[in-house]
């Protein structure tokens, strides 16, 4: 449990947001939930550090930088989080954030619908069940909902 401690310690230090997704295996293996809690709130508060650097330099997140990639993730949990507990004013703003973030055209396209199902005020639950395609989406390997069933009527 020290050696993981450490770890963890040596990638909260250095911002290092993929290696704490590495470790996240291991850490639900060994803490009780409000260490990760805990945890979970590190990571998101480096996400959010990195996301306003990048706001503040007019960057954008590159998908294939893995700790562009790891920030994108942990902000994408922020705002489904959100979502699925009804904040669907906040989740659309931060989907809108999300999608102008990044360079990936697909990641960007995929906000735009999150971004539009809590604009239209469809619960999370229904989202899920009317318009994800869960199976194309679990097959794609994404980190976000991916694809979709069907189109959102704005």
């Amino acid at each position: 449990m020290n050696e993981l401690k450490e770890k963890i310690f040596k990638a909260q230090s250095e911002g290092d947001i993929a290696s704490l997704y590495v470790l996240e295996a291991q850490a639900h293996e060994t803490f009780d939930e409000e260490t990760l809690m805990a945890y979970y709130a590190n990571i998101l508060d480096l996400a959010l550090e990195r996301l306003t650097n990048t706001l503040e330099n007019l960057e954008k997140l590159d998908m294939s930088e893995v700790q562009d990639f790891a920030t994108l993730r942990a902000l994408y949990e922020y705002a489904i989080e959100h979502y699925s507990a009804g904040a669907a004013t906040d989740a659309s703003a931060l989907f809108e954030v999300l999608g102008g973030l990044s360079n990936d055209e697909a990641f960007s396209e995929a906000m735009a619908v999150h971004r539009a199902a809590c604009d239209t005020q469809i619960p999370f639950d229904d989202f899920i069940d009317e318009y994800v395609d869960m199976v194309a989406t679990q097959k794609g390997g994404k980190f976000y909902i991916s694809v979709f069933k069907k189109e959102i009527g704005v």
